[in-house]
């Protein structure tokens, strides 16, 4: 149900906690699975734009809704149109596992939570549960993904009528749980003191009269909820139930704040600031924070760093683009050499078997380097220093295709070469790094057409493709085309010693397969010229298995 965000975590700093969320909201959303009005409006739903929104605890429902489809869609085809998920004062949903393994998928984009000024609900779940006043709240627990059938714990519960002191308490025990030191500390210092395991994902917009403020950064998010939240009491809060209600009134004000010009009020006195700052400042106010006011110094200091770390992904991307050019010649020397040996026996053969020494090495130091600059970029993207959307942008999309068309094949040659198909199991299953699988999947999102998925798959695709060829590929289409040629040379010298009669059957059943593949591929010219030189494995399998069908049918 949640299979991507339970996958382990490519992430060196991870510690090894499992992804966990509130457990009512758990509860409440396995109850809405198992309703079949919802798995009928979920097949309705299938392969549309999607808005997902919930207010408290329906906006928890909400979001755990919107990572089961995406979920689910992450591993359809065609790829799942945008999805959007707006909560309106809801409770945190789970903890940093989850925020990371959200970031790892590269779904924060996703999810927008609308949060007031004064909202308890929004910002209860930051303190410990052992400090809570039981008369307040009722259970405060994490559910694990895999615990579906655990009913214990309970979502933290407001009392819908709260005397005064009960709301001086629930002020306090924010004030002293979310903003009493710097968040990296907090989070440092959570397991060994008993704070609050639950973290923020997604972007935050934090409502009051005066407008709105924007934050997506995590640390920031924290940060930000804690200083708007303690402001009130120099202005004289709502009471929590009206807090927890406003946001209708709020949503119908957006509007009018987005069109309303606004000045930052100032005393003439004052020198004069650079308009970044007076920017800050205007965020500030439209968050209900008084730039005056004690927490503004660190209200301001945290919308700098969002700001700076939503800047810095972009600035990232911008670098890599450069260092890409910088890898080019790399790649073109590759290039060169598949067209020195496209007549004879192929770029894959050649340097399967080393022809050409001094050249074999060159190549074998740019495959190299193109495979840790690539690295490099799953990285950054791994670690969420690269913008949400890098693997949609065409740009990238397109670059990583390429690099594996013309890399992928020697990867393969150098590890039939070293025998790790023999040692180690299929290179497909065995030897492929994890960066042609997400590339695959990067191209399949994209809703590009071609092989690669497999080969039913990929026959269906070629067999669909409306836009023939007039001439071979430039280079083969399917990434793992000599694996499966591998894999077939072993099959035929296999069927050639087989004397059992059910196992030979079986063997010339898949070859044959294969056969219809191959055959389909280079129909449609779905081939690079190479496959067909006359020294190439896959010539020489062509005539191993023109022999073998001649011995059967004798």
């Amino acid at each position: 149900m949640f299979a991507p965000l339970v996958a382990a975590e490519p992430d060196p700093a991870a510690t090894g906690e499992p992804v966990a969320v509130q457990a009512l909201a758990l509860q409440c959303f396995l109850k809405l699975c198992c309703s079949p009005d919802f798995q009928m409006l979920l097949n309705q739903i299938r392969g549309k734009a999607v808005v997902f929104t919930g207010h408290s605890l329906g906006g928890a429902v909400a979001a755990l809704t919107a990572l089961h489809y995406l979920c689910i869609s992450s591993s359809s085809s065609p790829p799942a149109p945008p999805v959007l998920c707006v909560t309106f004062g809801s409770p945190l949903l789970g903890n940093e596992a989850l925020s990371r393994a959200i970031l790892r998928e590269h779904w924060g984009g996703n999810f927008c939570h609308v949060v007031s000024q004064h909202d308890v609900v929004p910002r209860l779940l930051f303190c410990s549960p052992d400090a809570v006043p039981a008369h307040i709240i009722v259970g405060m627990q994490l559910q694990q993904w895999p615990a579906w059938t655990r009913h214990t714990g309970a979502v933290s519960t407001v009392t819908a009528h709260m005397a005064d002191t009960d709301k001086d308490v629930l002020r306090q025990l924010i004030q002293t749980h979310v903003g009493a030191v710097a968040v990296e500390q907090k989070l440092a210092a959570s397991e060994t003191t008993g704070g609050s395991p639950y973290r923020p994902f997604g972007t935050y917009v934090l409502c009051s009269p005066e407008g709105a403020a924007c934050v997506d950064n995590p640390t920031a998010a924290v940060q930000m909820l804690y200083a708007t939240f303690a402001s009130q009491s120099s202005a004289g809060a709502e009471s929590p139930e009206a807090a927890h209600s406003c946001y209708g009134e709020l949503v119908l004000k957006m509007p009018h704040h987005l069109l309303l010009k606004r000045w930052l009020r100032v005393d003439d006195d004052m020198p004069a600031t650079p308009n970044y700052d007076d920017g800050v400042s205007l965020a500030l106010e439209a968050s209900g924070i008084d730039v005056m006011a004690m927490e503004a110094s660190t209200a301001r200091h945290w919308l700098k760093t969002s700001k700076r770390a939503g800047r810095r992904p972009s600035l990232n991307c911008a670098r890599l683009a450069t260092q890409l050019g910088r890898v080019t010649p790399c790649r073109a020397q590759i290039e060169w050499y598949k067209a020195l040996f496209d007549a004879e026996m192929g770029y894959y053969d050649a340097f399967k078997q080393r022809r050409s020494p001094r050249k074999y090495t060159k190549v074998n130091l740019n495959r190299i380097k193109l495979g840790q600059f690539w690295d490099r970029v799953l990285s950054m993207l791994d670690a969420g220093q690269l913008p949400h959307d890098f693997h949609r942008r065409a740009k990238w999309v397109n670059a990583s295709r390429f690099y594996q068309l013309l890399v992928e094949p020697l990867d393969i040659a150098d590890y039939h070469r070293h025998g790790h198909h023999l040692t180690s199991g299929s290179y497909m299953t065995h030897g492929r790094e994890r960066r042609y699988e997400l590339f695959d999947r990067w191209w399949h999102e994209k809703g590009c057409t071609g092989a690669g998925g497999g080969i039913t798959s990929s026959m269906s695709a070629a067999s669909a493709s409306s836009r023939r060829r007039s001439k071979y590929a430039g280079l083969t289409q399917d990434p793992c085309f000599w694996a499966r040629v591998e894999e077939a040379r072993e099959q035929t010298e296999s069927a050639r010693r087989e004397r059992d009669v059910a196992e030979l059957a079986m063997k010339l059943e898949e070859l044959q397969e294969f056969e219809r593949y191959s055959r389909e591929l280079v129909a449609t010219k779905e081939v690079s010229v190479d496959v067909l030189a006359p020294q190439s494995s896959y010539t020489l399998w062509v005539e191993d298995w023109n022999q073998l069908k001649l011995r059967a049918q004798g």
